[in-house]
């Protein structure tokens, strides 16, 4: 059995936290712009924190699987 969830919630949580896919966190002028396709150093190490924040918590403290076949 291959426990597929912290594989499935990495891909989601990859996806979501894109910078400039959704939102970026911080922006060029803003704190928080929406949707502007555009990155910076900055945003990428802030959204890098975020995604191992939140990968942490859904796979360790969470303890979310998914099993196949």
């Amino acid at each position: 059995m291959a426990d597929w969830g912290p594989v499935l919630i990495a891909v989601i949580l990859f996806v979501v936290l894109t910078p400039g896919l959704l939102f970026q966190i911080p922006a060029g002028g803003r704190v928080v712009e929406f949707g502007n396709m555009q990155t910076s150093g900055a945003s990428i190490l802030v959204h890098a924190i975020i995604f191992f924040g939140l990968i942490t918590i859904f796979t360790i403290a969470i303890n979310i699987h998914i099993y196949s076949g």
